[in-house]
């Protein structure tokens, strides 16, 4: 099949579906996972889909964003080999903020049950991994919670943020590019992601590859702004090269 005629099919997939995901394409037209991100890229530069995390929703369903239990399951595998690389940036008896995220959560449920850590998280289903853990100092940010990510935003939230300074700041995103930085749908989400990058000495961003090259609404840091980018090996050269260029550390694992 032809690339022009594999893009027209994608197509009609994202409309009936209303969404379509990269792996899933790459299985049924047998081809790589970075040949389908080009013809999304295609059909976005035509107006024909947005790309959004993992695939791309028909042009005209812009505000979609996909529910906690859908990102959860969604390279599954890749998050928890992030999450156990990232143990090894947890400061001993020191301080960290943990970002609202499906990777940042299995990384709070891998956390030692004896860490001696001070935690501090806008996000509930980080909150409820680390209430039992008796060694860990939790403060739990509040404000509006967002019913799709469970993560508290809004002024509240920023205030708190604003009057921290942790040791590292595990953050997640919606999409990321040495280019367009890091970004996510909801602006409200951004502001306070934006914050929790200001909060802390030290930022690492924990992101599957799925991620690498999708541009979303609201845009919260660049990758100046961070020391470490642990990912997968599903990152294509071109794209550690250039987030490398942009002074971040790359980690694939």
């Amino acid at each position: 099949m032809y690339g022009p005629e594999r893009q027209q099919e994608i197509l009609r997939l994202a409309r009936e579906a209303g969404r379509v995901d990269v792996l899933s394409l790459a299985e049924q037209f047998q081809v790589t996972a970075e040949t389908v991100r080009r013809d999304l890229k295609a059909l976005d530069r035509a107006g024909l889909v947005r790309r959004v995390h993992g695939g791309a929703i028909p042009a005209g369903r812009l505000d979609f964003e996909p529910d906690l239990t859908e990102r959860e399951a969604t390279a599954a595998d890749e998050k928890a080999r992030i999450a156990r690389a990232a143990l090894a940036e947890i400061p001993d008896g020191g301080s960290a903020i943990l970002d609202a995220g499906t990777t940042v959560a299995r990384l709070a449920a891998d956390l030692p049950v004896d860490a001696a850590l001070t935690v501090v998280t806008h996000a509930l289903p980080v909150a409820a991994r680390l209430a039992d853990h008796t060694g860990i100092e939790l403060h739990l940010v509040g404000g509006r919670v967002r019913h799709r990510t469970r993560a508290a935003v809004d002024a509240w939230a920023l205030r708190a943020y604003a009057e921290i300074r942790a040791d590292v700041a595990f953050v997640a995103t919606n999409g990321f590019s040495a280019h367009g930085g890091l970004t996510t749908p909801d602006l409200a989400e951004a502001a306070v992601k934006r914050a929790v990058v200001a909060a802390a000495r030290r930022v690492v961003l924990l992101a599957d590859s799925a991620k690498a090259g999708e541009e979303h609404f609201a845009r919260f840091a660049g990758f100046a702004e961070v020391d470490l980018l642990i990912t997968d090996t599903g990152l294509a050269p071109e794209q550690k090269a250039a987030i490398e260029a942009a002074g971040t550390e790359v980690v694939l694992v």
